[in-house]
């Protein structure tokens, strides 16, 4: 017997949905969990299929514009450029690059606090989500797409241990799934990190915890039976990092972030700044006016 969730039932619920985020905030998988929350779509790759193929409709049908969703998971590299460009435009573009460096002044948002960060993340799909935070917080944002591979966690290692050497406390703020591999992640960064010379490093999970799967009623499925952990594993099931509303995702990440950070120690720093301001375009003008 077919269900109520058809193609009309999807895209109509979408679109509400759809209206509260900004295009590429979303992804189609995050969408199924907002569906799964508001009524009764199960979560399960039946459904998830479903709304996927619903929302190829909506976009071709021009209900919905093509840019709508994220999907980070694939990209180009790269840009093929073949405007005409003449010198009147470079002379343009070369006068807005000086007014952006005389008003650029400022101090690194960290200097002088006792942690160094980045904040990590399972899925690359969720990239969008987390990038407007770190952007804003000046800091590290990572997709360890899984368990992330040694040359990933090699580069992170070293500039974690750069950190430490100049008096910073190394800190991992990771976000993951509800799952036996997920709940591992951890350790196993941690773990290689110590391997590859960095002792010092704390990793810290801040999602997805059981405590918000319970509080947050999130929809846990079947644990993954190819998982090698899930026979000695006792949680709820698996649940995804998508299926945190994105703004709580976002708020979240802020408020990890903000617990580690010493607003004392920024208005000190923020103290000179003006100063510093000042006498930085007076010696930019300077300068220029040598060339």
């Amino acid at each position: 017997m077919k269900d109520t969730y058809t193609k009309k039932w999807i895209i109509e619920n979408s679109l509400e949905i759809i209206k509260g985020y900004d295009k590429g905030i979303l992804t189609i998988r995050g969408l199924h969990y907002r569906l799964v929350a508001i009524g009764g779509m199960t979560n399960d790759t039946r459904h998830y299929k479903r709304i996927v193929n619903a929302m190829g409709s909506a976009r071709w049908d021009g209900l919905i514009d093509f840019d709508t969703f994220s999907d980070l998971d694939r990209f180009m590299i790269g840009e093929t450029e073949y405007k005409d460009i003449s010198l009147e435009d470079k002379i343009e573009e070369a006068k807005e690059q000086i007014g952006i460096w005389m008003t650029s002044y400022s101090r690194n948002k960290w200097q002088n606090q006792y942690y160094y960060p980045e904040v990590l993340i399972e899925k690359k799909a969720l990239q969008s989500v987390f990038m407007s935070v770190c952007k804003d917080w000046n800091v590290t944002l990572g997709a360890c797409k899984g368990y992330p591979s040694l040359t990933f966690l090699y580069d992170i290692t070293n500039r974690l241990i750069k950190a430490s050497k100049e008096g910073y406390h190394p800190i991992i703020l990771y976000f993951g799934d509800y799952d036996p591999s997920g709940e591992d992640i951890v350790r196993s960064i941690k773990e290689k990190i110590n391997n590859l010379g960095c002792f010092d490093v704390e990793v810290k999970r801040i999602a997805l915890m059981k405590e918000q799967v319970i509080e947050w009623k999130l929809p846990p499925a079947l644990v993954k039976s190819g998982d090698p952990r899930s026979a000695t594993w006792t949680g709820l099931g698996q649940v995804e990092l998508d299926a945190i509303e994105p703004n709580k995702l976002q708020a979240l990440c802020r408020e990890a972030i903000k617990n580690i950070f010493d607003e004392n120690v920024a208005f000190n720093l923020r103290s000179h700044v003006q100063n510093e301001r000042i006498r930085f375009r007076s010696s930019l003008k300077e300068y220029v006016s040598t060339l």
